[in-house]
């Protein structure tokens, strides 16, 4: 599956952005799909996912309640949406997906398979 991210872009404190992944080669449906984040010299962090296999949906402590991960499978997207955000949410946002991972390993980047080129958000004071 090849996955292309859009919409970060530059957002005042308290705004929002909705972050879109358009999947192509095969169907949503079939992967676990998630977002990570990376900001300058830190480690990839997990923001959202959302389970191929029991349909819910898992968030970092710090985003729930402000980012909700969501996805469309006619259209063979998944989207994060993103409010109240803070100046420590800016980072380069990847999207993920793999068929196989287990609930357990959903925060872990180095379990997925496939991923979207990054999209720059940032969040001004």
């Amino acid at each position: 599956v090849q996955l292309q991210a859009s919409g970060g872009g530059l957002v005042q404190a308290g705004g929002s952005l909705r972050l879109s992944c358009a999947a192509s080669g095969r169907t949503l449906s079939r992967y676990t799909m998630a977002w990570f984040r990376q900001a300058p010299g830190k480690e990839r962090e997990f923001v959202a996912a959302s389970s191929r296999t029991d349909g819910g949906t898992y968030y970092l402590d710090s985003v729930r309640g402000r980012f909700t991960i969501s996805r469309d499978n006619a259209k063979n997207t998944v989207y994060l949406q993103m409010n109240s955000l803070k100046p420590e949410d800016t980072a380069v946002y990847y999207c993920a997906a793999d068929a196989y991972i287990l609930s357990s390993y959903y925060k872990d980047h180095t379990m997925y398979d496939y991923w979207g080129q990054g999209t720059l958000v940032t969040v001004s004071s």
